[in-house]
């Protein structure tokens, strides 16, 4: 047995880390190493695979980065072990984990002449000018020898979490699955202009909550255009290193609370609920589902998550007239339950539009920052002008026409 056959043999027998061969490209350099028990043009063909695998992770130069990656999102015994903060292993689990560590990194240090040469197939490569590697460097908590790299691991694990929450910190909630969300709203909270005091009071409850201190679901409120949800993402971009991450649900999925708490329980991470855009009405089926989740239900929401709602409805729940004037006998009964939705988030915060004052204060605040060199005359009746077209003022329309601003008056590019 050659050096590559015992390589490929080695790779066949992981076990705690056996899903890294799921990923692209450990799977691609898998089927490489076995590619030479058939024929020459499974062989290249597997080869040419594992190169394009190679190059769309940027990984030509570090196929040890390409191999360990998956490791720190890997979900397994070891993993979700680590991340519960367990600080003793059974030695069996350990000498596994410290094995395939071993494994993986034994064979990304395989140099494309090593492949070739105990491929039998050297000759027939002669002037294809096959496409090569460089082993690279493996990922930082995997530097170093011995047993100390399965514990290294762990740590991260502890710091980080493990499987879809390593490296991610927003995700969706669709059809019982949690998906990452690939390119989360960058926003921060320096870049929001205006409402100190409303985001004070939501990055208080947040921080309290990071920290393990008691904290409250919480609803904000108001209206259209006043930077609730963008307060709310924020939050996530701020906190996301120490341990917070934002899992996005539509109303219509509150039914599914239970099994996404049930997958949250006992992780060393803390998570938002985040319900955007919260209104219901009377014959709205997630209605009671929210009622449940918030409080009184059988199943108890984990201590490490929190929900956060938006609306533009203080009450949530659509109501008219007629509905108070209706033949109900008890109408008093169903207003009540109506509103008791709304009082079961701990913290309600009001944002409401800006006068004119605080409206120019907030152009003012964004031209400032964006370094626009405009007269403070100009750029106010601008402003004002850009909120008469649009109905009124607000944050959001101040946004867009400073963006509007900017890319009038910024020079142009050289052609």
């Amino acid at each position: 047995m050659n050096q590559i056959q015992r390589a490929a043999a080695a790779l066949s027998s992981l076990s705690v880390f056996r899903g890294v061969l799921d990923q692209a490209v450990p799977r691609a350099f898998y089927r490489l190493l076995w590619a030479p028990q058939g024929s020459e043009r499974e062989f290249f063909e597997a080869w040419g695979a594992f190169s394009a695998s190679l190059c769309e992770q940027n990984g030509c130069d570090s196929l040890s980065r390409c191999l360990t990656e998956p490791v720190l999102d890997d979900d397994n015994a070891f993993s979700r072990m680590a991340a519960s903060g367990t600080a003793e292993f059974p030695p069996a689990l350990l000498e596994a984990a410290s094995r395939d560590l071993e494994i993986l990194l034994d064979a990304a240090a395989l140099s494309p002449e090593d492949v070739l040469s105990g491929s039998g197939f050297a000759g027939r490569a002669e002037g294809l000018r096959l496409p090569g590697w460089k082993a690279g460097e493996p990922v930082p908590p995997l530097r170093g020898k011995g047993e100390g790299r399965a514990r290294r691991l762990a740590e991260y694990y502890r710091k980080n979490g493990c499987g879809l929450f390593a490296r991610r910190r927003a995700f969706f909630w669709r059809d019982g699955t949690l998906r990452p969300v690939a390119h989360p709203d960058p926003v921060r909270l320096a870049d929001l202009s205006g409402y100190e005091i409303q985001r004070r009071m939501a990055v208080e409850n947040t921080a309290a909550f990071l920290r393990g201190l008691p904290a409250n679901n919480c609803l904000l409120y108001g209206d259209r255009g006043t930077g609730k949800s963008s307060t709310v993402k924020a939050l996530l971009n701020e906190y996301y290193p120490q341990g917070l991450r934002m899992i996005q649900m539509p109303k219509e999925a509150l039914s599914g609370f239970p099994a996404l708490a049930g997958r949250l329980a006992g992780l060393p991470l803390k998570f938002i609920i985040f319900i955007d855009d919260l209104t219901f009405t009377h014959d709205d089926a997630s209605y009671a589902p929210l009622k449940a989740v918030l409080e009184g239900g059988l199943a108890s929401r984990p201590e490490n998550t929190l929900v956060y709602a938006t609306s533009n409805r203080r009450h949530l729940v659509r109501e008219t007239f007629s509905d108070r004037e209706g033949d109900e006998i008890h109408r008093n009964d169903t207003i009540q339950e109506n509103l008791s939705l709304a009082d079961r988030f701990g913290l309600s915060i009001c944002f409401s539009l800006p006068d004119k004052k605080e409206y120019l204060a907030i152009v003012r605040s964004l031209a400032q920052r964006r370094g626009l060199r405009i007269e403070p005359e100009q750029l106010e009746a601008g402003a004002e002008r850009w909120a008469i077209a649009r109905g009124g003022r607000s944050p959001r329309c101040a946004v867009q026409y400073i963006r509007a601003l900017e890319a009038q008056i910024r020079p142009r590019d050289p052609a």
